[in-house]
């Protein structure tokens, strides 16, 4: 093995108003040629500004203050550290020979030109290939990454695609003019665990084909110890530990890499055992007065589904209606967690939002019991509509985008008391309490969100959600957009704050492993469809639908002992109709649920459940 890219003694710092900052601190790591080095650690660690150095695209306010990073591309070693980045020579580097791909795929393709057009830039600008030659090279560089129709997708545009074709689209355009070297930012971590399996099998698959080697940035060590060659961990700038994967993994030295092993749910976590965050925050949660249960479940969701009209953009062709949701039932009794499970496009949000009342359901009822009788959710109004305003509340996916940049953290807490006619003075001495309870200092609250983490942003936005005094939070995959050490915060403060406060859970996500630590009960979504419902325990010892098992199939896990079979991530498994008999569904058949145990629902065909009967 010899080293393709060498970074020596590199320090990288930022302008800042109280003195220059040093990101990174004399950092010095290699990248092997046709292997995979994984750069982890958390935001803010580092790693991200090490992509941006190698690829010449620091802000304006960092620069390089000492160090190398040799590339060693042909028989000539060039030290781009050194490079003019809008010269010459990084141009022909940049995307050509160092190529890079990003976490958002719609942040970095343009909404108003095709995927085509986009791909085939490139390879004109390096190549000065025509038009022709660009749209032939760019449709066999589509096939390569999986797309289904090449030939359509060059007319296509971004907003057309999933998130798993969009990433797709974005391999290609990197690797069209064969990159020896490919820098990966988080190219997984917006993504289904299904589509995020199909992604990083092909980032191995287009490796072993034509021999580059990568630098994989991530936080997500499942997903380092399935694509990973070699490891190295960055803490505040500094590599702290580095070597090939299976040494690092089994016996990590550094107690922060330790740390972030012990910080990710893990499926085989012992009865009552708690994720240990490498920083621990303390929450006071005061005692509260019990409230009346009610005889029944807290909230029940009958039958409901919901379709949207798409127009076809042409005057003289039918609108086509998509079924979003069709015929949902669930359960959620007080003081438990319902974990709501499925890849983007399943229909759980939109459950959730008619929940929330945002949405109305074309048919189907939801009913809430507050201690005084199940009432239609949809059919109240006035006070008692207020009062379930009040009583439900939501807690958002992106704490960057769900708290106004211009409302102080008081004013943010204050809004929904305020809005239900809570006095100044109490608001006042409830935000300081808030404050305390998600294991802030109330010091906090007249500064501005910008000036938070992204953990602390969430902590907020849980106590934004806790102001009113709720019975019911929707949580929208509350810690999809956070760091694992951050999760394991949240997540143990979900815990004791529904453990404090007797609150109910319905949890929205993709990821089994968070909901199997949160949830009581989980339901799983396909299509629009609950396709297999069970108690936490049921559903993960003896998984029954082919849905629910390629689910569990595709969550990377950080035990090298249990590595992903990417062979059987085919990308099928949410098609009803390529389903093993007797769960198998036609075109527009709706199937059944049958009960297989007490409490363990499984969707089944009509023809089996007719069988069946």
């Amino acid at each position: 093995m010899s080293s393709l890219l060498s970074i020596r003694d590199l320090a990288v710092a930022f302008r800042t108003e109280t003195g220059p900052f040093e990101a990174l601190h004399g950092l010095s790591l290699d990248v092997m040629r046709g292997r995979t080095l994984a750069l982890v650690g958390e935001s803010g660690s580092g790693k991200s500004v090490t992509a941006q150095a190698i690829m010449g695209i620091l802000p304006k306010s960092a620069a390089i203050t000492r160090g190398q990073i040799l590339f060693r591309d042909g028989p000539a070693e060039t030290d781009i550290a050194r490079l003019d980045t809008e010269g010459a020579a990084m141009r022909a580097i940049r995307g050509q020979r160092i190529a890079m791909i990003f976490q958002e795929p719609m942040t970095c393709l343009s909404p108003l030109h095709t995927v085509g057009d986009q791909i085939g830039e490139a390879l004109r600008i390096h190549t000065g290939a025509d038009r022709k030659e660009a749209d032939a090279r760019t449709q066999e560089a589509l096939a390569r990454v999986g797309f289904p129709d090449p030939k359509r997708a060059l007319k296509t545009y971004p907003f057309e695609l999933s998130g798993g074709l969009r990433q797709r689209a974005m391999i290609a355009m990197a690797l069209i003019l064969k990159p020896a070297l490919l820098v990966a930012d988080e190219p997984t971590t917006a993504l289904d665990v299904t589509t995020q399996a199909q992604i990083l099998a092909l980032l191995a698959r287009l490796q072993d084909e034509t021999g580059m080697a990568i630098l994989l940035i991530t936080h997500d060590l499942g997903v380092v110890a399935n694509i990973a060659h070699d490891v190295a961990v960055l803490y505040r700038g500094r590599l702290v530990e580095a070597g090939p994967r299976d040494t690092v993994m089994r016996a990590p030295g550094h107690a922060y890499l330790r740390a972030l092993l012990h910080a990710v749910p893990r499926f085989d976590m012992a009865p009552g055992e708690r994720l240990t965050p490498i920083r621990p925050a303390r929450a006071e949660i005061p005692p509260v007065q019990p409230q009346a249960k009610p005889a029944g479940p807290l909230l029940r969701v009958e039958g409901v589904s919901k379709s949207y009209t798409l127009r076809s953009g042409r005057f003289w062709q039918k609108p086509r209606i998509v079924q979003a949701v069709s015929d949902v039932s669930l359960s959620l009794a007080a003081g438990e967690t319902l974990g709501l499970v499925g890849e983007s496009g399943s229909g759980k949000t939109t459950v959730s939002k008619m929940v929330m009342r945002a949405l109305e359901p074309d048919s189907g009822r939801i009913l809430f019991d507050d201690g005084r009788g199940p009432r239609d959710v949809h059919g109240l109004s006035g006070d008692a509509l207020f009062a379930y305003r009040r009583t439900v509340q939501f807690v958002f996916q992106d704490p960057y985008a769900s708290l106004d940049p211009r409302m102080t953290v008081r004013q943010i807490l204050s809004e929904p008391m305020e809005i239900h006619g809570v006095p100044a003075a109490e608001r006042r001495a409830r935000c300081r309490e808030l404050m305390a309870m998600v294991g802030l200092e109330a010091s906090g609250l007249g500064r501005y969100p910008h000036a938070f983490s992204g953990g602390q942003r969430q902590r907020i936005g849980i106590a934004r959600a806790l102001a009113p005094r709720p019975r019911l939070l929707v949580l929208d995959e509350p810690v999809s957009a956070l760091d694992v050490s951050v999760q394991a915060q949240i997540l143990n403060l979900l815990k004791d704050l529904q453990a404090a406060l007797g609150l109910s859970y319905l949890i929205v996500s993709h990821n089994l492993a968070v909901i199997d630590y949160m949830a009581d009960t989980i339901s799983v979504m396909c299509r629009g469809r609950i396709v297999e419902e069970a108690p936490r325990a049921a559903l993960f010892r003896r998984p029954v639908h082919p849905y629910t098992r390629a689910l569990l199939a595709a969550v990377p896990d950080p035990s090298l002992d249990h590595p992903l079979d990417f062979a059987a991530i085919t990308g099928d498994q949410n098609d009803p109709t390529r389903w093993a008999a007797p769960y198998r569904l036609g075109p527009d058949e709706a199937g059944a649920m049958r009960a297989i145990e007490p409490g363990h629902r499984v969707r089944f065909s009509a023809a089996q459940d007719a069988e069946a009967a």
